[in-house]
């Protein structure tokens, strides 16, 4: 089966690529919609710049579709990208957003395709732990959330992190996946990347409450699929 995916190089969509891949549906192509003035309301922006150079270390094809990101205006932007493909359906990484998600149902549903949200209602802890088993390397790219301070900024998402995330949602009552948008990730690494990803370059940018950084300059090295 052929679907396309909605792609931002975060850890949700580049995880349920990963998902349907191993199931055997050939994912393409990765879709990425830009906000054309750096705010949305449905779609991951810190470093979606990067999204073309992650869909390359995947090897898979990867299109753009502009968006001026007014609230139900992206829905009829969307409709547009997704109009252009023949796919049985969209991959789309929501976990717990109902907003997101039944938005993306009712245009799939009017273009006679399928929505395949395959983190749906998972344990978001054990989303996180499933990719970093899997061989995910993600990173924490944005910080929106009390408790979360500058020094997130570029940390990986692993285990010792992880259960510092466990402190700070009993503390503060996050969302520990930041499907709420507490934080965004980036991924710079998987078992599907034929080459891996390297941050040369890149700048913080903190208000003293929340943040991104933001990635100026990447390498890429060949990586080794099987492992």
């Amino acid at each position: 089966m052929n679907v396309a995916a909605l792609f931002s190089g975060g850890k949700d969509s580049t995880y349920t690529i990963y998902l349907a891949q191993q199931r055997g549906w050939i994912v393409d192509p990765l879709i990425s919609i830009i906000p054309e003035h750096g705010e949305s309301y449905m779609f991951h922006i810190p470093n979606i710049n990067l999204a073309g150079m992650l869909a390359e270390a995947m090897g898979l094809r990867h299109v753009e579709y502009p968006t001026e990101g007014k609230e139900e205006d992206e829905l009829s932007d969307l409709k547009i990208a997704l109009a252009n493909w023949d796919v049985a359906g969209i991959l789309t990484g929501a976990i717990a957003s109902d907003y997101q998600t039944t938005r993306i149902d009712r245009i799939c549903h009017g273009l006679g395709m399928r929505s395949f949200s395959q983190l749906w209602r998972w344990d978001q802890r054990h989303v996180l732990e499933d990719m970093a088993k899997a061989g995910f390397k993600t990173i924490i790219v944005g910080v929106y959330a009390e408790g979360l301070d500058e020094s997130w900024l570029g940390r990986e998402l692993d285990e010792n992190t992880l259960k510092e995330l466990d402190a700070i949602a009993e503390k503060y009552g996050i969302n520990i996946s930041g499907e709420g948008g507490e934080f965004e990730t980036l991924v710079i690494d998987g078992p599907n990347f034929f080459k891996r990803l390297e941050i040369v370059k890149s700048e913080k940018h903190w208000n003293g409450i929340r943040g991104d950084r933001k990635s100026t300059r990447l390498n890429s090295s060949h990586t080794d699929i099987s492992r």
